[in-house]
């Protein structure tokens, strides 16, 4: 089976026959012990230290189409080695441009992801609500939000209702996580633990999206929520809006209410609150762990991960582009 691996230390990795030789190095700059990785049981790498290459290292992982994803010393998201397309097919690439054209096309499909986005936000306050968190105001200001979602006539208003939607549901957070202070949300710099962990974690279910729509026919710059943008793989962000509730949020909630993250691994300055090394590993840990636990799927009648139901729901809105399916219906969760 592949695994995803993450990379904090500083080092140098390179090819060594058909595997990835990992050196380590100390703040003296003294190499440790080498590790190696069998090639065959990498699905990705993700780069959190500074990590010397060469091309043909990356010549061989393309090869292998093996992404790697690189982030900064704050954590942000920098950016992505993607191999060589090798599933992209004309008539895909051809329906999926006229959906995103196509003005009723488009905002039918920004107001599903919302749809579906929305009402796993709602899951995840409902479960909390009737364990005496006392949410029930919040919990019908959205329901009225998702209600008023075919009135809208634009694009931009979807995203306006998003954003609606979203300030309430992170109102909640603070009575969800008892002892941990929000406040807004706020990104650039997250200012508190609780919006660093939002900040990390919407990163990794991002990086997730962009890695499985890799391995389908579609084409991740052409979005339908978010608008697309330069360089940016964009229908990422709008199929991470319908898991970050799922993927995201449940494994905050998990590690700050059973204080297995605790204020210890933050630091604070003048650029904002970040996690450290040792928080970013517990995040990962559980989030990795989410990733692989499996639910029975109520269609495929048979049990599917919660990564592999990141993938469906690719394919789920592969189909109603090709026009195989009449209507796109968003992942919401059933249990």
């Amino acid at each position: 089976m592949k695994k995803t691996y993450y990379l904090f230390n500083p080092g140098r990795m390179s090819r060594k026959d058909n595997t990835l030789k990992f050196v380590a190095v100390d703040a003296m700059g003294q190499p440790s012990k080498p590790k190696y990785l069998p090639i065959e049981g990498v699905e990705a790498l993700y780069i959190f230290g500074s990590v010397d290459a060469n091309s043909a290292l990356y010549n061989f992982l393309g090869k292998r189409r093996i992404p790697v994803h690189f982030f900064d010393y704050y954590e942000h998201y920098t950016g992505s080695f993607q191999p060589k397309e090798y599933l992209l097919a004309g008539k895909m690439q051809v329906m999926q441009t006229q959906a995103y054209l196509s003005k009723n096309n488009r905002l039918y499909i920004a107001r599903q992801l919302l749809k579906g986005a929305g009402y796993n936000m709602l899951k995840n306050l409902k479960y909390y609500n009737t364990r005496g968190r006392e949410m029930g105001e919040r919990i019908t200001s959205i329901e009225e939000y998702l209600k008023s979602m075919n009135e809208v006539k634009t694009v931009s208003e979807v995203m306006g209702l998003e954003g609606n939607v979203r300030m309430v549901y992170y109102s909640c957070f603070e009575s969800i996580m008892p002892g941990w202070e929000m406040g807004n949300r706020e990104k650039q710099p997250p200012s508190n633990e609780i919006n660093a962990l939002i900040s990390f974690g919407n990163m990794m279910c991002y990086t997730l999206c962009l890695d499985q729509i890799y391995h389908t026919q579609l084409n991740p710059t052409i979005s339908f929520l978010h608008e697309p943008g330069t360089r940016r793989c964009s229908l990422s962000l709008d199929l991470a809006e319908i898991f970050k509730p799922v993927l995201v949020d449940r494994v905050i909630f998990k590690l700050l209410n059973k204080g297995m993250i605790t204020k210890a691994d933050f630091e604070k300055g003048l650029n904002g609150c970040f996690l450290k090394e040792s928080g970013r590993k517990k995040f990962i840990r559980a989030f990795e762990e989410r990733l692989q636990e499996t639910i029975m799927h109520r269609s495929l009648k048979r049990k599917v991960s919660y990564k592999r139901l990141v993938r469906l729901e690719i394919y789920k809105l592969a189909k109603y582009l090709l026009k195989m399916e009449k209507e796109y219906l968003p992942f919401k969760m059933w249990w």
